[in-house]
């Protein structure tokens, strides 16, 4: 996928007012509109306007391309890092399908899980009500608060325009309590913490979506849980029961008798506690003593001249 340059399309400074975008924008839609312009690929750049008109003319969207944006070159090869977009606050600005298809895949892959429901209107006595629009968040959590559940302190980024017309980011810190048993991908709703409603109407609600960040050991899965498992070449070999230890507390295992590197072993209910519960998925990996130690060394040369043990004699015969 390719970067796109949205300020170039629109041939405006990174530092251009919404006025700029807007000028820039009509001057150049009057030259390349199909409807209008001879030009041979009027309708190719019509198209490119309208993408980069759409992202740089929306504060929010615009705040977070120039964030993702920082250091790239138009053509060059570009995949947006994971999570790029965390702690981010959305309002409901997003598009329908029909009108997606009409962008990039770039754009797409940005943008295109913003947005949702619009605001609802409603009207009586003559007078105009209007529901805030919901805002949306992904935000990051650790694995552990999964377990145990708890509240933290989450700050969320805001953009918006000044009175200059430029983008500026608010900073807004909400505690947040975190359910027990919450997954990658589940919405957290704090009622009353979107935009404010119009003529009396209710606010909307804040949508924090739940992403976990990356852990040295456990990798979610839904509900499930995956662990790499360290055992001895004995305990492989042998048999035997040990422990593993989780956010929640350690948890004993049987490893059986002729395990192998890769082996994964399915530990049910031990997972994200829920109801159901995940399960505990195990990946024996078996770890051999460094040669290095004299006593290791030692029993390594006795097994090569006395254990008749050849892992390659399958693949010759």
């Amino acid at each position: 996928m390719e970067f796109k340059d949205y300020y170039k399309t629109l041939d405006v400074p990174r530092d251009a007012t919404a006025d700029d975008i807007k000028k820039a924008y009509r001057k150049l839609a009057r030259k390349y509109h199909p409807d209008v312009s001879k030009e041979p690929d009027a309708e190719v750049r019509m198209q490119d306007l309208n993408e980069a008109y759409a992202v740089l003319s929306d504060p929010e969207k615009r705040a977070a391309y120039d964030q993702i944006g920082r250091g790239h070159q138009p053509g060059e090869e570009f995949r947006p890092p994971p999570d790029w977009d965390a702690g981010f606050e959305f309002s409901n600005r997003g598009f329908s399908p029909s009108e997606e298809a009409a962008f990039s895949d770039f754009f797409s892959e940005l943008f295109g899980q913003m947005g949702g429901g619009r605001a609802r209107y409603h009207t009586g006595g003559g007078e105009f009500r209007a529901r805030g629009e919901d805002h949306h968040a992904k935000v990051l959590l650790d694995i552990e608060d999964a377990f145990e559940g708890a509240t933290r302190q989450i700050s969320l980024r805001a953009p918006r325009l000044d009175t200059e017309g430029r983008v500026v980011v608010d900073t807004r810190t909400l505690n947040v309590r975190i359910p027990r048993g919450v997954r990658e991908g589940q919405v957290i709703r704090l009622s009353g913490q979107g935009s404010p409603g119009i003529g009396g109407g209710p606010a909307g609600d804040l949508l924090l979506e739940v992403h976990f960040r990356p852990h040295p050991r456990y990798r979610p899965d839904g509900r499930d849980i995956h662990v790499t498992l360290p055992v001895t070449p004995w305990e492989a070999a042998l048999g035997a029961v040990v422990p593993v230890e989780l956010p929640g507390g350690s948890q004993k295992v049987r490893i059986p008798e002729g395990a192998q590197s890769g082996r994964q072993l399915r530990v049910r209910g031990k997972g994200i506690p829920a109801s159901p519960p995940g399960d505990l998925l195990l990946e024996i990996q078996v770890v051999l003593p460094s040669a290095r130690d004299p006593k290791a060394r030692e029993i390594y040369e006795t097994m090569a001249r006395e254990l008749p043990f050849d892992p390659r004699r399958d693949e010759r015969a």
